[in-house]
């Protein structure tokens, strides 16, 4: 293995995976570069070409994204913008600069209408704008053609940002009832998990030659109210949770029901366990009861 130190840049370094991405690579000896809108525009090609020669950079992570899916539905310009063009943006400069591009997309690339796991070539559908351009996103790095992996999760949640473990806390602490969806079938998604398993694969190298989608969420399966019944009983909550339908949360955007990811050919590929969300939950629970 090549022992030069490797520069790697990492965008959208306040969120939950960048801040997460921060912890884990507190130790190595290459150096990350963190960067977030204010340091760097990503939808600015010329500012994303001047960061990367600057620092001969040889990985992108990109952790930036438009998430907030009902928002996406108003505001199509500003998703297509953060979760197409910008993606482009570091791609085109990725090849311009022999740079690798590790990018996260996410299971509402498909339509979730199935009942088996998705493999990374089923066929996708998105069903809203954010799925929509988070594809965009993936379709223009491989029109780019540069080296790239595109780890596609699910259901992200962590210590940091808003999410919905830690919305779970709050509502389950303040009331005596609450209902949640159970027709919505996912897995978790610890963004600590996912930033060891970039971070492991930089590490190693593991990027080079392993080109290609990958999904990666947690082992396991659940509906969002088991998901919430867990957060409740490991945060000491006792408010009564009731199952209840989607269309008793009337949105503006059509949610995947059944959007549990294949990992196989992650496992696979980099050898790396998976570890079961409620074993990651417990841990991040922890985490945030030592916070406060």
């Amino acid at each position: 293995m090549n022992t030069q130190k490797k520069v790697i840049l990492v965008t959208g370094s306040n969120g939950q995976l960048g801040n997460e991405m921060r912890l884990v690579s507190e130790n190595s000896s290459n150096r990350y570069l963190f960067t977030d809108v204010a340091e760097l525009d990503i939808t600015d090609i010329e500012a994303v070409r001047k960061i990367m020669k600057e620092n001969k950079v040889d990985v992108v992570v990109n952790c930036a994204a438009y998430t907030n899916v009902d928002k996406a539905e108003d505001d199509e310009a500003t998703a297509r913008r953060i979760n197409r063009d910008a993606v482009e943006n570091l791609a085109v400069s990725c090849q311009k600069n022999g740079a690798t591009l590790i990018h996260v997309s996410t299971d509402y690339v498909f339509p979730g209408n199935g009942c088996i796991p998705c493999t990374e070539d089923m066929p996708v559908n998105p069903l809203g704008v954010y799925g929509k351009t988070k594809l965009e996103g993936e379709e223009a790095i491989q029109k780019v053609g540069c080296n790239a992996l595109i780890f596609r999760t699910a259901w992200l949640y962590s210590e940091y940002g808003n999410n919905f473990v830690k919305t779970m806390r709050r509502l389950t602490k303040e009331r005596d009832t609450l209902n949640v969806v159970f027709d919505q079938v996912g897995t978790p998604t610890y963004a600590f998990d996912l930033a060891n398993v970039i971070y492991g694969i930089i590490e190693q190298e593991q990027y080079k030659g392993n080109e290609g989608i990958y999904h990666y969420s947690n082992e396991g399966v659940c509906s969002w109210f088991d998901f919430a019944k867990e957060i409740a009983e490991l945060s000491g909550n006792t408010c009564d949770i009731s199952p209840c339908h989607s269309d008793e949360f009337p949105s503006k955007v059509k949610r995947p029901h059944y959007s549990v990811l294949d990992k196989t050919k992650f496992k696979r590929t980099f050898g790396q366990a998976v570890p079961y969300w409620k074993d990651s939950l417990k841990q991040c629970i922890i985490n945030l009861e030592n916070i406060k």
